[in-house]
């Protein structure tokens, strides 16, 4: 009797659950997507331009694109049934995608960056929307750790398809498969019952006033910096330290970093968000920031590349703590109203965050060597665990549903 008892509560459990893990898929294929061809976008813009400046240049008016529309995005997300929009986004994508393994001209190359950026902020907050909206409130933070866990395991994936692809033919075939995963995405998402975010009635269309609407509360400005705070740590990882691997060794040894980096968020996030659903956010955002802080302090002090790039993937530890907990967060202080509203403004986090992290630590460099932004990037996570404090106390077990 007690077999036959756990056996229905699991059999009920699987089905809770399988929207999610529909969406987890689709997240998953994505994700190995993006990851595709953020590995070879820098190379393929560097086709065009020739000179690493006008990359850098090009990537940051993306950026400043990507910022703008999701604040004018904001009615089309609310007047919009979430899985259409979604699909429709993954098939410009996918469309994008496949074109610039064609592209030649640099004007083409313009009107499918901003056509793929905008596609890009739509996906992301449709598709975050319809995860929360499948979620109950108790385990958001737990749905959001399975998220991100498909997410970076795409990202170890995706680097190593690459490669493979790059040594069997070329950058283009990168971009083709690229679109063939949107492609396996676009087909879960059709066939899957997944529940829509629903419709608001009243649209705020007026971008001015979402924005300053967005960050009169507090709470929204709390999350909204410890967001930008995981982007910020980023522009450490993908932009700094492979230039400081190559200084002393093989190019190889980037790839070899990137993939350590990763395999701890893997691993720890989804027990890391059930940590968070039972014992609450509040000691995870500060542990979660204050060990990258503390270990940033301890490169500064190195000058081994081996023992810096080591402190380093123990550092994702930290953020293992806080990359999915963040938006579980976010969506656990908002009302599902509200979220239609604010999720696009707290996405542009991501923009701000890596902007910010470039900008600093490049005018750092200007005077300095390449160890001081060690120092830049703790005090920067340090600041952030101290602004953790803040946050309004949520324990989502507690929670009726």
């Amino acid at each position: 009797m007690v077999h036959q008892t756990t056996r229905l509560k699991i059999k009920r459990s699987f089905k809770l659950n399988r929207p999610i893990l529909r969406l987890g898929l689709i997240v998953f294929s994505g994700a190995i997507a993006f990851s595709l061809i953020s590995t070879v976008w820098s190379l393929y813009l560097n086709s065009f331009f020739n000179n690493p400046a006008y990359v850098g240049l090009f990537s940051s008016f993306l950026m400043f694109i990507s910022f703008l529309s999701y604040f004018l995005i904001i009615p089309l997300i609310e007047k919009s049934n979430k899985i259409k929009l979604s699909s429709i986004s993954l098939v410009l994508l996918m469309i994008g995608y496949f074109s610039y393994s064609l592209i030649q001209h640099f004007s083409l190359l313009i009107l499918v960056a901003l056509i793929v950026t905008v596609a890009a902020s739509i996906k992301i907050t449709s598709l975050g929307l319809l995860i929360e909206h499948n979620s109950k409130k108790k385990n958001l933070s737990e749905n959001e750790g399975l998220m991100y866990t498909f997410s970076n395991f795409a990202y170890v994936l995706g680097p190593l398809i690459a490669g493979v692809l790059l040594a069997i033919w070329n950058i283009n075939s990168v971009f083709i498969f690229g679109a063939l995963f949107l492609f396996v995405s676009v087909i879960i998402l059709n066939f899957s019952k997944i529940k829509d975010a629903g419709i608001k009635k009243r649209l705020d269309t007026n971008p001015f006033k979402n924005f300053f609407d967005f960050f009169k509360d507090k709470n929204r400005r709390r999350i909204y910096y410890l967001s930008a705070g995981l982007t910020f740590w980023w522009s450490l990882i993908f932009i700094y330290m492979p230039l400081m691997i190559i200084q002393s060794l093989e190019v190889s040894y980037v790839g070899y970093f990137l993939f350590a980096v990763v395999i701890p968020l893997v691993c720890l996030e989804y027990y890391f968000g059930k940590l968070a659903c039972k014992r609450g956010y509040k000691p995870l955002f500060f542990i979660g920031f204050l060990i990258p802080g503390i270990l940033c302090f301890i490169c500064f002090l190195s000058t081994n590349i081996f023992f810096i790039m080591s402190i380093l993937v123990m550092a994702s530890i930290g953020l293992a703590m806080t990359e999915s907990t963040t938006e579980s967060y976010f969506f656990d202080i908002m009302k599902r109203k509200q979220s239609q509203r604010y999720y696009a403004p707290y996405n542009t986090a991501l923009d701000i965050g890596g902007l910010t992290g470039e900008l600093i630590a490049g005018l750092v460099l200007l005077f300095l060597n390449m160890k001081f932004i060690f120092l830049i990037y703790g005090i920067g996570m340090l600041i952030l665990s101290i602004i953790s404090l803040k946050i309004k106390r949520i324990i989502e077990s507690r929670r009726k549903n």
